[in-house]
Protein backbone atom coordinates (compact mmCIF):
# COMPACT_ATOMS: atom_id res chain seq x y z
CA UNK A 1 0.00 0.00 0.00
CA UNK A 2 1.51 3.37 -1.03
CA UNK A 3 2.04 6.23 1.43
CA UNK A 4 -0.50 8.34 -0.47
CA UNK A 5 -3.13 5.56 -0.43
CA UNK A 6 -2.56 5.07 3.29
CA UNK A 7 -2.98 8.77 3.94
CA UNK A 8 -6.19 8.91 1.91
CA UNK A 9 -7.56 5.91 3.83
CA UNK A 10 -6.67 7.52 7.16
CA UNK A 11 -8.39 10.78 6.21
CA UNK A 12 -11.48 8.89 5.01
CA UNK A 13 -11.79 6.92 8.25
CA UNK A 14 -11.11 9.74 10.70
CA UNK A 15 -13.91 11.50 12.53
CA UNK A 16 -14.00 15.31 12.08
CA UNK A 17 -15.81 15.73 15.40
CA UNK A 18 -14.82 13.99 18.63
CA UNK A 19 -17.71 13.26 20.98
CA UNK A 20 -17.17 13.13 24.73
CA UNK A 21 -19.56 11.74 27.32
CA UNK A 22 -19.65 10.99 31.04
CA UNK A 23 -20.26 7.73 32.88
CA UNK A 24 -23.73 7.85 34.40
CA UNK A 25 -24.15 4.32 35.73
CA UNK A 26 -22.50 0.88 35.75
CA UNK A 27 -24.73 -2.18 35.31
CA UNK A 28 -22.77 -5.39 35.43
CA UNK A 29 -20.42 -5.24 32.45
CA UNK A 30 -22.17 -2.28 30.80
CA UNK A 31 -21.58 1.43 31.29
CA UNK A 32 -24.43 3.87 30.73
CA UNK A 33 -22.91 7.05 29.29
CA UNK A 34 -24.72 10.34 28.84
CA UNK A 35 -24.06 12.88 26.06
CA UNK A 36 -22.40 10.35 23.74
CA UNK A 37 -24.39 10.31 20.44
CA UNK A 38 -22.41 7.58 18.68
CA UNK A 39 -23.81 4.66 16.64
CA UNK A 40 -23.64 1.05 17.78
CA UNK A 41 -20.23 -0.46 17.04
CA UNK A 42 -18.24 2.74 17.63
CA UNK A 43 -14.99 2.44 19.55
CA UNK A 44 -14.47 4.65 22.58
CA UNK A 45 -11.84 5.22 25.27
CA UNK A 46 -12.69 5.62 28.94
CA UNK A 47 -10.40 7.85 31.02
CA UNK A 48 -10.69 7.64 34.79
CA UNK A 49 -10.93 10.96 36.59
CA UNK A 50 -7.70 10.38 38.48
CA UNK A 51 -5.90 9.59 35.24
CA UNK A 52 -4.87 6.19 36.54
CA UNK A 53 -5.91 4.23 33.47
CA UNK A 54 -7.49 4.39 30.04
CA UNK A 55 -9.60 1.52 28.73
CA UNK A 56 -10.97 0.93 25.23
CA UNK A 57 -14.63 0.05 24.81
CA UNK A 58 -17.40 -0.29 22.27
CA UNK A 59 -20.91 1.13 22.01
CA UNK A 60 -23.19 -1.93 22.13
CA UNK A 61 -26.58 -0.25 22.42
CA UNK A 62 -28.49 2.69 23.77
CA UNK A 63 -31.49 3.35 25.97
CA UNK A 64 -33.29 6.67 25.73
CA UNK A 65 -30.52 9.29 25.77
CA UNK A 66 -27.85 7.03 27.28
CA UNK A 67 -25.26 5.08 25.29
CA UNK A 68 -24.50 1.55 26.48
CA UNK A 69 -20.75 0.92 26.42
CA UNK A 70 -18.96 -2.34 27.16
CA UNK A 71 -15.26 -2.18 27.93
CA UNK A 72 -12.62 -4.29 26.20
CA UNK A 73 -10.79 -4.44 29.54
CA UNK A 74 -11.78 -4.73 33.18
CA UNK A 75 -14.26 -2.38 34.86
CA UNK A 76 -12.23 -2.03 38.05
CA UNK A 77 -11.57 1.60 38.97
CA UNK A 78 -14.46 3.02 36.93
CA UNK A 79 -16.53 5.66 38.71
CA UNK A 80 -19.45 7.93 37.90
CA UNK A 81 -18.41 11.01 35.95
CA UNK A 82 -15.44 9.39 34.20
CA UNK A 83 -14.85 10.68 30.68
CA UNK A 84 -15.68 8.53 27.64
CA UNK A 85 -14.24 9.75 24.32
CA UNK A 86 -15.36 8.55 20.89
CA UNK A 87 -12.46 7.21 18.80
CA UNK A 88 -13.65 5.39 15.67
CA UNK A 89 -17.08 4.92 14.13
CA UNK A 90 -16.17 2.53 11.29
CA UNK A 91 -14.38 -0.41 12.92
CA UNK A 92 -11.26 -1.48 11.01
CA UNK A 93 -8.21 -3.63 11.68
CA UNK A 94 -4.81 -3.71 10.02
CA UNK A 95 -4.33 -6.85 7.90
CA UNK A 96 -1.71 -7.97 5.39
CA UNK A 97 1.32 -10.18 4.80
CA UNK A 98 2.99 -8.66 7.84
CA UNK A 99 0.68 -10.78 10.02
CA UNK A 100 2.29 -14.07 8.94
CA UNK A 101 4.15 -15.76 11.76
CA UNK A 102 2.75 -13.32 14.32
CA UNK A 103 0.47 -13.60 17.34
CA UNK A 104 -2.02 -10.75 17.79
CA UNK A 105 -4.96 -9.87 20.03
CA UNK A 106 -8.56 -8.90 19.32
CA UNK A 107 -7.56 -5.31 18.52
CA UNK A 108 -5.00 -6.41 15.94
CA UNK A 109 -2.06 -5.58 18.23
CA UNK A 110 0.95 -7.93 18.34
CA UNK A 111 1.42 -9.73 21.66
CA UNK A 112 4.45 -11.85 20.80
CA UNK A 113 7.06 -9.25 21.75
CA UNK A 114 8.47 -9.01 18.22
CA UNK A 115 7.69 -5.38 17.52
CA UNK A 116 4.89 -3.72 15.52
CA UNK A 117 3.16 -5.24 12.51
CA UNK A 118 4.48 -4.06 9.16
CA UNK A 119 3.03 -4.29 5.66
CA UNK A 120 -0.62 -4.07 6.71
CA UNK A 121 -3.59 -2.00 5.58
CA UNK A 122 -6.95 -1.22 7.21
CA UNK A 123 -9.89 -3.51 6.44
CA UNK A 124 -13.46 -3.43 7.81
CA UNK A 125 -14.14 -5.67 10.78
CA UNK A 126 -17.81 -6.10 9.87
CA UNK A 127 -18.09 -6.09 6.05
CA UNK A 128 -21.40 -6.46 4.27
CA UNK A 129 -22.35 -10.13 3.69
CA UNK A 130 -21.46 -11.56 0.29
CA UNK A 131 -24.30 -12.05 -2.19
CA UNK A 132 -25.30 -15.69 -2.62
CA UNK A 133 -24.81 -15.43 -6.38
CA UNK A 134 -21.21 -14.30 -5.88
CA UNK A 135 -20.23 -17.59 -4.28
CA UNK A 136 -18.32 -19.97 -6.51
CA UNK A 137 -19.05 -23.74 -6.54
CA UNK A 138 -16.63 -25.94 -4.61
CA UNK A 139 -14.92 -28.32 -7.03
CA UNK A 140 -11.34 -28.64 -5.78
CA UNK A 141 -10.12 -30.78 -2.89
CA UNK A 142 -8.04 -29.30 -0.08
CA UNK A 143 -5.59 -31.58 1.69
CA UNK A 144 -5.46 -31.55 5.49
CA UNK A 145 -2.64 -34.05 5.94
CA UNK A 146 -4.93 -36.18 8.15
CA UNK A 147 -5.79 -39.52 6.52
CA UNK A 148 -9.09 -40.00 8.34
CA UNK A 149 -10.32 -36.68 6.90
CA UNK A 150 -8.78 -36.77 3.43
CA UNK A 151 -9.91 -40.36 2.77
CA UNK A 152 -13.36 -40.59 4.39
CA UNK A 153 -14.60 -37.00 4.84
CA UNK A 154 -12.69 -35.10 2.13
CA UNK A 155 -12.94 -31.32 2.17
CA UNK A 156 -13.04 -28.80 -0.67
CA UNK A 157 -11.46 -25.37 -0.95
CA UNK A 158 -14.01 -22.94 0.42
CA UNK A 159 -15.92 -25.51 2.50
CA UNK A 160 -16.93 -24.89 6.11
CA UNK A 161 -16.51 -27.85 8.44
CA UNK A 162 -17.24 -28.20 12.15
CA UNK A 163 -15.30 -30.32 14.65
CA UNK A 164 -17.72 -31.41 17.37
CA UNK A 165 -16.42 -32.88 20.61
CA UNK A 166 -16.48 -32.73 24.36
CA UNK A 167 -13.49 -31.41 26.33
CA UNK A 168 -10.25 -33.35 26.32
CA UNK A 169 -10.81 -35.38 23.14
CA UNK A 170 -8.09 -33.77 21.02
CA UNK A 171 -9.68 -30.84 19.16
CA UNK A 172 -6.74 -28.45 19.53
CA UNK A 173 -4.22 -31.18 18.74
CA UNK A 174 -6.12 -32.05 15.56
CA UNK A 175 -6.18 -28.39 14.48
CA UNK A 176 -2.42 -28.11 14.96
CA UNK A 177 -1.86 -31.32 13.01
CA UNK A 178 -3.94 -29.91 10.14
CA UNK A 179 -2.10 -26.57 10.29
CA UNK A 180 1.21 -28.37 9.80
CA UNK A 181 0.01 -30.76 7.10
CA UNK A 182 -2.46 -28.78 4.98
CA UNK A 183 -1.71 -27.71 1.42
CA UNK A 184 -3.47 -24.36 1.96
CA UNK A 185 -1.31 -21.28 1.36
CA UNK A 186 -2.00 -19.63 4.71
CA UNK A 187 -3.39 -20.66 8.10
CA UNK A 188 -5.41 -18.19 10.17
CA UNK A 189 -5.87 -19.61 13.67
CA UNK A 190 -8.24 -17.99 16.18
CA UNK A 191 -7.98 -19.13 19.80
CA UNK A 192 -11.18 -17.83 21.37
CA UNK A 193 -11.74 -18.15 25.12
CA UNK A 194 -8.82 -20.55 25.62
CA UNK A 195 -7.07 -20.97 28.95
CA UNK A 196 -4.13 -18.58 29.15
CA UNK A 197 -1.80 -21.43 30.12
CA UNK A 198 -2.60 -23.36 26.96
CA UNK A 199 -2.04 -20.59 24.40
CA UNK A 200 1.75 -20.51 24.53
CA UNK A 201 1.91 -24.28 24.81
CA UNK A 202 -0.23 -24.58 21.67
CA UNK A 203 1.86 -22.09 19.70
CA UNK A 204 5.33 -23.26 20.72
CA UNK A 205 4.87 -27.00 21.11
CA UNK A 206 1.67 -28.19 19.44
CA UNK A 207 1.82 -25.87 16.40
CA UNK A 208 5.59 -25.44 16.40
CA UNK A 209 7.85 -23.12 14.45
CA UNK A 210 7.06 -24.86 11.17
CA UNK A 211 3.32 -24.38 11.55
CA UNK A 212 3.63 -20.81 12.84
CA UNK A 213 5.77 -19.72 9.89
CA UNK A 214 2.80 -19.64 7.50
CA UNK A 215 0.14 -18.90 10.10
CA UNK A 216 -1.54 -15.92 11.70
CA UNK A 217 -2.61 -16.56 15.30
CA UNK A 218 -5.29 -14.38 16.93
CA UNK A 219 -5.74 -14.85 20.67
CA UNK A 220 -8.42 -13.81 23.16
CA UNK A 221 -8.22 -15.83 26.37
CA UNK A 222 -11.08 -16.72 28.69
CA UNK A 223 -10.15 -14.00 31.20
CA UNK A 224 -10.55 -11.22 28.63
CA UNK A 225 -13.79 -9.32 28.11
CA UNK A 226 -16.60 -10.84 26.01
CA UNK A 227 -16.14 -8.07 23.42
CA UNK A 228 -12.46 -8.92 23.02
CA UNK A 229 -13.34 -12.56 22.32
CA UNK A 230 -15.93 -11.50 19.74
CA UNK A 231 -13.50 -9.08 18.09
CA UNK A 232 -10.76 -11.73 17.93
CA UNK A 233 -13.07 -14.03 15.95
CA UNK A 234 -13.94 -11.21 13.55
CA UNK A 235 -10.29 -10.17 13.16
CA UNK A 236 -9.49 -13.76 12.13
CA UNK A 237 -12.24 -13.67 9.49
CA UNK A 238 -11.04 -10.31 8.19
CA UNK A 239 -7.45 -11.57 7.92
CA UNK A 240 -8.54 -14.71 6.04
CA UNK A 241 -10.67 -12.60 3.68
CA UNK A 242 -7.69 -10.35 2.91
CA UNK A 243 -5.58 -13.33 1.82
CA UNK A 244 -8.52 -14.65 -0.23
CA UNK A 245 -8.85 -11.32 -2.03
CA UNK A 246 -5.17 -11.65 -3.05
CA UNK A 247 -5.77 -15.04 -4.66
CA UNK A 248 -4.53 -17.20 -1.79
CA UNK A 249 -6.23 -20.28 -0.35
CA UNK A 250 -6.58 -19.55 3.36
CA UNK A 251 -7.51 -22.11 6.00
CA UNK A 252 -9.40 -20.42 8.84
CA UNK A 253 -9.37 -22.45 12.07
CA UNK A 254 -11.38 -21.24 15.05
CA UNK A 255 -11.22 -22.82 18.51
CA UNK A 256 -13.91 -22.44 19.56
CA UNK A 257 -17.18 -21.18 18.13
CA UNK A 258 -18.91 -22.20 21.36
CA UNK A 259 -16.92 -19.67 23.37
CA UNK A 260 -17.68 -17.02 20.74
CA UNK A 261 -21.38 -17.80 21.33
CA UNK A 262 -20.89 -17.57 25.10
CA UNK A 263 -19.30 -14.14 24.69
CA UNK A 264 -22.14 -12.95 22.46
CA UNK A 265 -24.64 -14.23 25.02
CA UNK A 266 -22.93 -12.17 27.73
CA UNK A 267 -23.12 -9.05 25.57
CA UNK A 268 -26.76 -9.71 24.68
CA UNK A 269 -27.81 -10.20 28.28
CA UNK A 270 -25.89 -7.08 29.34
CA UNK A 271 -27.84 -4.87 26.92
CA UNK A 272 -31.18 -6.32 27.98
CA UNK A 273 -31.92 -9.02 25.39
CA UNK A 274 -34.32 -11.69 26.65
CA UNK A 275 -32.78 -15.14 27.19
CA UNK A 276 -34.28 -17.70 24.84
CA UNK A 277 -33.12 -21.28 24.22
CA UNK A 278 -31.16 -22.42 27.31
CA UNK A 279 -30.26 -18.84 28.14
CA UNK A 280 -28.90 -17.92 24.70
CA UNK A 281 -30.14 -14.58 23.38
CA UNK A 282 -31.54 -14.21 19.83
CA UNK A 283 -28.48 -12.23 18.70
CA UNK A 284 -26.25 -15.26 19.34
CA UNK A 285 -27.75 -17.20 16.45
CA UNK A 286 -27.75 -14.13 14.16
CA UNK A 287 -24.07 -13.52 14.85
CA UNK A 288 -23.22 -17.21 14.35
CA UNK A 289 -24.68 -17.06 10.85
CA UNK A 290 -22.80 -13.87 10.00
CA UNK A 291 -19.53 -15.28 11.32
CA UNK A 292 -19.69 -18.67 9.62
CA UNK A 293 -20.90 -17.34 6.27
CA UNK A 294 -17.74 -15.25 5.87
CA UNK A 295 -15.80 -18.33 4.75
CA UNK A 296 -16.11 -19.73 1.24
CA UNK A 297 -15.11 -19.12 -2.36
CA UNK A 298 -16.09 -15.81 -3.92
CA UNK A 299 -16.27 -15.19 -7.67
CA UNK A 300 -13.85 -12.39 -8.46
CA UNK A 301 -12.43 -11.08 -11.72
CA UNK A 302 -8.86 -10.75 -10.52
CA UNK A 303 -8.59 -13.37 -7.77
CA UNK A 304 -9.36 -17.04 -7.34
CA UNK A 305 -8.69 -17.47 -3.63
CA UNK A 306 -10.79 -19.15 -0.97
CA UNK A 307 -11.37 -19.30 2.76
CA UNK A 308 -11.87 -22.84 4.04
CA UNK A 309 -13.31 -22.84 7.55
CA UNK A 310 -12.65 -25.35 10.34
CA UNK A 311 -14.56 -24.53 13.51
CA UNK A 312 -14.48 -26.44 16.78
CA UNK A 313 -17.71 -26.73 18.72
CA UNK A 314 -17.53 -27.73 22.37
CA UNK A 315 -20.40 -30.16 22.91
CA UNK A 316 -21.41 -29.70 26.53
CA UNK A 317 -22.02 -33.07 28.14
CA UNK A 318 -21.52 -34.69 24.69
CA UNK A 319 -25.03 -33.43 23.85
CA UNK A 320 -25.24 -32.95 20.08
CA UNK A 321 -28.64 -31.24 20.41
CA UNK A 322 -27.18 -28.43 22.51
CA UNK A 323 -28.37 -25.08 20.98
CA UNK A 324 -25.03 -23.85 19.61
CA UNK A 325 -24.07 -27.26 18.21
CA UNK A 326 -27.50 -27.68 16.65
CA UNK A 327 -27.48 -24.21 15.06
CA UNK A 328 -23.92 -24.48 13.74
CA UNK A 329 -24.49 -27.94 12.26
CA UNK A 330 -27.32 -26.51 10.17
CA UNK A 331 -25.11 -23.74 8.76
CA UNK A 332 -21.91 -25.65 7.97
CA UNK A 333 -21.11 -27.88 5.00
CA UNK A 334 -20.22 -30.88 7.11
CA UNK A 335 -19.01 -32.02 10.50
CA UNK A 336 -16.37 -34.19 12.11
CA UNK A 337 -17.39 -35.97 15.31
CA UNK A 338 -14.59 -36.73 17.77
CA UNK A 339 -15.36 -39.82 19.83
CA UNK A 340 -14.49 -40.04 23.51
CA UNK A 341 -14.63 -43.82 23.16
CA UNK A 342 -11.94 -43.81 20.45
CA UNK A 343 -9.82 -41.36 22.41
CA UNK A 344 -10.08 -43.62 25.45
CA UNK A 345 -8.63 -46.45 23.38
CA UNK A 346 -5.68 -44.31 22.32
CA UNK A 347 -6.95 -44.01 18.75
CA UNK A 348 -5.95 -40.57 17.45
CA UNK A 349 -7.23 -38.60 15.73
CA UNK A 350 -10.41 -39.78 17.44
CA UNK A 351 -12.65 -39.10 14.41
CA UNK A 352 -15.82 -41.17 14.26
CA UNK A 353 -15.99 -41.63 10.50
CA UNK A 354 -19.50 -43.13 10.56
CA UNK A 355 -20.96 -40.14 12.39
CA UNK A 356 -19.00 -37.55 10.39
CA UNK A 357 -20.05 -36.17 7.02
CA UNK A 358 -18.73 -33.88 4.29
CA UNK A 359 -21.57 -32.54 2.16
CA UNK A 360 -19.35 -31.83 -0.82
CA UNK A 361 -17.34 -35.08 -0.71
CA UNK A 362 -18.84 -36.28 -3.97
CA UNK A 363 -17.63 -33.14 -5.76
CA UNK A 364 -13.95 -33.55 -4.88
CA UNK A 365 -13.37 -37.33 -5.12
CA UNK A 366 -12.25 -39.40 -8.10
CA UNK A 367 -14.45 -42.42 -8.97
CA UNK A 368 -11.99 -44.96 -7.56
CA UNK A 369 -11.62 -42.93 -4.36
CA UNK A 370 -15.42 -42.72 -3.98
CA UNK A 371 -15.85 -46.47 -4.52
CA UNK A 372 -13.13 -47.38 -2.01
CA UNK A 373 -14.55 -44.93 0.54
CA UNK A 374 -18.03 -46.45 0.20
CA UNK A 375 -16.60 -49.96 0.64
CA UNK A 376 -14.61 -48.98 3.72
CA UNK A 377 -17.50 -47.15 5.39
CA UNK A 378 -19.75 -50.14 4.74
CA UNK A 379 -17.18 -52.41 6.35
CA UNK A 380 -16.96 -50.18 9.42
CA UNK A 381 -20.75 -49.97 9.69
CA UNK A 382 -21.13 -53.75 9.60
CA UNK A 383 -18.57 -54.16 12.37
CA UNK A 384 -20.28 -51.57 14.56
CA UNK A 385 -23.59 -53.43 14.24
CA UNK A 386 -22.10 -56.56 15.83
CA UNK A 387 -19.37 -55.02 17.99
CA UNK A 388 -21.06 -55.79 21.30
CA UNK A 389 -21.74 -59.45 20.56
CA UNK A 390 -18.23 -59.89 19.12
CA UNK A 391 -16.66 -58.55 22.31
CA UNK A 392 -18.57 -61.02 24.49
CA UNK A 393 -17.76 -63.89 22.12
CA UNK A 394 -21.35 -64.53 21.08
CA UNK A 395 -20.90 -64.02 17.35
CA UNK A 396 -20.93 -67.22 15.24
CA UNK A 397 -18.34 -66.94 12.48
CA UNK A 398 -19.60 -67.94 9.08
CA UNK A 399 -23.11 -66.61 9.57
CA UNK A 400 -22.50 -63.44 7.50
CA UNK A 401 -19.61 -63.03 5.01
CA UNK A 402 -19.59 -59.22 5.28
CA UNK A 403 -19.41 -59.33 9.07
CA UNK A 404 -16.69 -61.99 8.96
CA UNK A 405 -14.55 -59.79 6.71
CA UNK A 406 -15.30 -56.69 8.80
CA UNK A 407 -14.07 -58.50 11.91
CA UNK A 408 -10.96 -59.89 10.25
CA UNK A 409 -9.98 -56.49 8.80
CA UNK A 410 -10.78 -54.37 11.85
CA UNK A 411 -7.12 -53.89 12.79
CA UNK A 412 -6.15 -53.09 9.19
CA UNK A 413 -8.79 -50.36 8.93
CA UNK A 414 -7.89 -48.91 12.34
CA UNK A 415 -4.20 -48.79 11.38
CA UNK A 416 -5.08 -46.90 8.20
CA UNK A 417 -7.05 -44.25 10.09
CA UNK A 418 -4.75 -43.96 13.10
CA UNK A 419 -2.06 -41.30 12.69
CA UNK A 420 0.63 -39.79 14.90
CA UNK A 421 0.84 -36.05 15.35
CA UNK A 422 4.08 -35.77 13.35
CA UNK A 423 3.29 -38.52 10.83
CA UNK A 424 2.87 -37.44 7.23
CA UNK A 425 1.88 -39.54 4.23
CA UNK A 426 1.19 -38.08 0.76
CA UNK A 427 -2.51 -38.18 -0.08
CA UNK A 428 -1.97 -40.24 -3.22
CA UNK A 429 -0.12 -42.93 -1.25
CA UNK A 430 -2.83 -43.05 1.44
CA UNK A 431 -5.56 -43.22 -1.19
CA UNK A 432 -3.81 -46.11 -2.95
CA UNK A 433 -3.55 -48.01 0.34
CA UNK A 434 -7.27 -47.45 0.99
CA UNK A 435 -8.16 -48.71 -2.49
CA UNK A 436 -6.11 -51.86 -1.89
CA UNK A 437 -7.78 -52.43 1.49
CA UNK A 438 -11.22 -51.94 -0.09
CA UNK A 439 -10.40 -54.38 -2.90
CA UNK A 440 -9.13 -56.91 -0.38
CA UNK A 441 -12.35 -56.60 1.59
CA UNK A 442 -14.54 -56.97 -1.50
CA UNK A 443 -12.58 -60.02 -2.66
CA UNK A 444 -12.86 -61.52 0.82
CA UNK A 445 -16.64 -61.10 0.89
CA UNK A 446 -17.03 -62.48 -2.63
CA UNK A 447 -14.81 -65.44 -1.77
CA UNK A 448 -16.78 -66.32 1.35
CA UNK A 449 -20.05 -66.06 -0.52
CA UNK A 450 -18.76 -68.29 -3.32
CA UNK A 451 -17.53 -70.82 -0.77
CA UNK A 452 -20.91 -70.72 0.94
CA UNK A 453 -22.73 -71.38 -2.32
CA UNK A 454 -20.45 -74.33 -3.09
CA UNK A 455 -20.98 -75.74 0.38
CA UNK A 456 -24.74 -75.34 0.01
CA UNK A 457 -24.66 -77.07 -3.39
CA UNK A 458 -22.58 -79.95 -2.06
CA UNK A 459 -24.96 -80.39 0.84
CA UNK A 460 -27.88 -80.84 -1.55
Amino acid sequence: MSVLAGAISAVTDCEPVRFTGRVHELRGLTLLVRELPLPVGSLVTLHTRRGERSVSGEVVGFTRDLAMVMLLGQTGGVSAGDTVVGEEVAQTVGVGRGMLGRVIDGLGRPIDGRGPLLDTEPAPLNPDPSCAMDRAPIKERIGTGVRAIDLLTPMGRGQRMGIFAGPGVGKSTLLAQIARGTDADVNVIALIGERGREVREFIEHTLGAEGLRRSVVIVATGDESPLMRIRAAKVACTAAEWFRSRGHDALLMMDSVTRFAHAQRQVGLSVGEPPATRGYTPSVFTQLGLLLERAGRIDAKNASGSVTGLYTILVEGDDMTEPVADAVRGILDGHLILSRKLAGRGHFPAIDALESISRIAGEVMSPDHAAARSELLGLMARYREVEDIVQIGAYAHGSDPEVDVAISMKETVDALLRQGGQERVPFEDARDVMIKVAMQAREGVDGLRAAGRQSFGAGR
